[in-house]
């Protein structure tokens, strides 16, 4: 017996090497307070849990979900209502949404609709890992396109070789961006749009963290005049309302890659639970203030840790966007080193940038996905135990 070879490919899933070294700290009594993984512990609001409750009390939600293919119609009604109001983008329900089981699946579904055996595809390196694996798992090859600092973490289409962009069919990338911080710009998001339609590329831009801003305007891909010709944006109701594992998310956008997307999940999965698609309208229509609070409570978790690194020594400009801090690591330590010494001094787990690309190495991420008595804590062994760095 052997299993697939395009297995061979995939690394270990960063997030399950987190929690085994945590799991393995926590065997040998260790208090451990984890800041590396970006899953929100606070509370999904009470309306969206009652609206779940509700449906899930009728028993014609018991059956398969209605529409599978595409979702409810109202959910995808509300999306469009939603990505109205927020975004200023209009959108038709009918074949310019489709309901996903979470973003994640809809980076897979699309690499399924879009992306042929020998492809190359462009990757934004720091990158969300997840993007990778769907490609693999396409047959194709991912290019890693470099996210360096001093462009705020925004690529340089100029530095993608001519003959890689021509042969490249698609491109993943997402701002506000993890594990980074970065958010995109209009003129950015007007250069990838142009980009794209130069080199018939097909853009995935993954935006769960979109209402995840702080100090500039939240921005969709969508708002770019032309951006339906050319791609697709996923989001998620996962980070702005706590829904982490209520797995339901929407891709929205070009009509002909919808389609594609949909028909991919038709044949792999049977879609989003009535009950949750019904939460998920509560949470579109009803929870702007629910965001609200949780931008400040995300606002006051960041001004925290930021002050105790500079008190420990580090200065950087702090990013816009996301519920991470994507730090310089100390001199004398590779990423990995340091989030080891972080354990080992102060019983604290970060992550290491080069988990996201090799541009991410000399970079740790920090998560402020924590408890604020256990984020206090974590700061005060920081402040404690660490020696003075040097960067």
């Amino acid at each position: 017996m052997q299993t697939a070879d395009r297995l061979t490919k995939i690394p270990p899933y960063l997030f399950m090497t987190l929690r085994n070294k945590i799991n393995d700290a926590k065997a040998k009594g260790i208090d451990v307070i984890s800041l590396a993984i970006g899953d929100p512990v606070d509370p999904t609001p009470q309306p969206i849990i009652d609206a779940l409750c509700a449906a899930a009390q009728d028993p014609e939600n018991h059956r398969y979900p209605t529409d599978e293919e595409w979702g409810m119609l109202a959910f995808r009604e509300a999306v469009a209502r939603w990505y109205d109001r927020r975004y200023n983008v209009t959108l038709n329900p009918s074949n310019e949404v489709v309901a996903l089981i979470g973003s994640k699946e809809g980076c897979h579904h699309f690499a399924m609709g879009v992306i042929n055996p020998g492809d190359t595809v462009l990757v934004t390196d720091p990158g969300y890992p997840g993007y990778k694996p769907s490609i693999w798992f396409c047959g194709a090859e991912p290019y890693a396109v470099a996210m360096k600092d001093e462009n705020n973490f925004l690529p340089d289409f100029s530095e993608i070789p001519t003959d890689v962009a021509k042969k490249a069919s698609a491109f993943f990338l997402n701002y506000p961006n993890n594990p980074t911080g970065a958010v995109a710009t209009p003129g950015f998001l007007a250069d990838l749009v142009a980009f794209a339609k130069d080199n018939d590329i097909v853009v995935c831009y993954d935006n769960p963290y979109s209402e995840v801003v702080f100090g500039v305007d939240r921005l969709s891909f969508l708002n770019t005049p032309g951006a339906k010709d050319v791609g697709v944006e996923l989001n998620s109701l996962s980070k702005p309302y706590n829904m982490t594992g209520w797995r339901i998310g929407m891709a929205v956008g070009n009509p002909e890659i919808i389609k594609a997307i949909a028909t991919s999940k038709a044949n792999t999965d049977s879609g989003v639970f009535n009950a949750v698609q019904y939460a998920g309208i509560e949470a579109l229509d009803n929870g702007d203030a629910d965001v609200a609070r949780m931008l400040g409570v995300y606002a006051q978790r960041r001004d925290k840790v930021i002050a105790t690194l500079r008190e420990l020594g580090w200065t950087y400009d702090p990013p816009k966007g996301a519920f991470y801090l994507w730090v310089p690591a100390p001199k004398g330590y590779s990423s990995a080193e340091f989030c080891d010494f972080m354990l080992e001094k102060c019983a604290v787990v970060i992550a290491p940038g080069a988990a996201y690309g090799v541009n991410g190495e000399g970079f740790v991420r920090f998560s402020l996905t924590i408890d604020d008595d256990r984020l206090d804590e974590a700061l005060k062994r920081m402040r404690e135990n660490l020696p003075k760095l040097e960067f």
